[in-house]
């Protein structure tokens, strides 16, 4: 009898043992597969989301965009539309372009936002920008600017607007003297009183000659250029000086960015506009993201704020280089911006391949 009760009672010491260890493997089971699920969704959404893994991760501070020496309202724009922090970095081109070679083994930058899309394409064939990602909002983009988008997503338009007008003194010129064409400013009338900004200097104006290059060949191209410089070409570092030469009357005669020549138009300065038939070479404004960025998510709704058609209005009416070509539906330009203001672009990388080379030629031939 006792030895039948040892028995039986290890039994049931024997069942409950499984018992419990069924039912601890059983637990196990049901709480592993939500991890693995998770592992699981987490992988495929790395394989084929980008988007999803990117915003599940933290940013690690203030964001940084690098920017041309204008529009520096954006950060308050910004700040106030999503609560991001903004530290702007505002240089012109060459600065920028310096301080991004300078740091290419640390980049302290997460955005570029400037007027130089041959030197943030080549920037992307570089590696250094993030690829692949769509905005949200990229449908607000029209037709014309969707075609500046590069085929690795590496940046976005944001606008453009003439990197050069024509501009002339109403002093020294009527309206049939002035000139009306490009090739014009060779004519021996206009000799040693014309002017244009540096393009290894100003961002707008290496779009500007670049346009000329592409569109005639390296060899048409300085041929225009050195008609232009036996006619006593003045270059001059930026545009803004190139304003103060025609305030002063030092030249008569520019190709100056159009921001610049309206606000010269509405001051009351004696000049008029003239945009050629033939189209005034576009500065195309990008934005790009920088590939390492540690504020990714700052980073992209920067982007997706730029082509909110309520913040390209809001620059339009309130910002620094107002005069421009929004890149999206719904804004409009400047109600005293020319209707036909005829806008042409250099190939972004045909024009990043050329840089260096036409920068160089034309510094050696400008006169300072």
């Amino acid at each position: 009898m006792r030895n039948r009760t040892k028995r039986y009672t290890a039994g049931v010491l024997l069942t409950l043992l499984l018992t419990l260890a069924l039912s601890a493997c059983g637990g196990n089971q049901n709480s592993a597969a939500p991890g693995h699920n998770a592992a699981g969704n987490a992988q495929a959404s790395a394989a084929g989301n980008s988007t999803e893994t990117t915003e599940e991760a933290k940013d690690e501070g203030t964001l940084t965009v690098y920017l041309n020496d204008f529009d520096d309202i954006i950060a308050d724009m910004f700040e106030q539309a999503t609560g991001y922090k903004v530290n702007l970095v505002t240089g012109n081109g060459a600065e920028l372009m310096s301080r991004i070679e300078a740091e290419k083994g640390n980049p302290h930058w997460d955005v570029i936002w400037a007027d130089m899309m041959p030197s943030i394409n080549a920037l992307g064939e570089q590696g250094q920008l993030l690829e692949g990602w769509t905005p949200n909002n990229e449908a607000n983009l029209t037709e014309t600017y969707r075609s500046y988008v590069p085929g690795n997503q590496a940046y976005y338009p944001t606008g453009a607007h003439a990197a050069g007008v024509i501009v002339y003194n109403t002093n020294k010129f009527s309206e049939d003297q002035a000139p009306k064409t490009w090739a014009d400013f060779a004519k021996p009338e206009y000799k040693g009183l014309i002017a244009t900004a540096d393009p290894a200097i100003a961002a707008p104006a290496y779009p500007f000659v670049a346009r000329f290059f592409e569109q005639s060949g390296m060899d048409g191209g300085k041929e225009l250029f050195d008609s232009w410089f036996n006619n006593g070409l003045r270059v001059y570092p930026k545009n803004p000086q190139v304003v103060q030469a025609l305030s002063s009357g030092e030249v008569s005669i520019a190709a100056l960015q159009e921001s610049n020549a309206y606000s010269m138009l509405t001051a009351g300065e004696p000049i008029d506009i003239v945009w050629p038939e033939e189209g005034a070479p576009a500065s195309v404004r990008v934005a790009a993201i920088q590939k390492d960025t540690k504020n990714p998510n700052a980073a992209k709704a920067f982007i997706e704020f730029l082509l909110d058609p309520n913040t390209q209005q809001q620059l339009v009416d309130q910002g620094e280089e107002a005069y421009f070509e929004p890149s999206v539906s719904g804004a409009k330009p400047k109600e005293n911006r020319d209707p036909n203001a005829k806008l042409v672009a250099a190939d972004a990388a045909w024009a990043a391949e050329h840089e260096a080379e036409i920068k160089q030629w034309f510094a050696d031939k400008a006169v300072k």
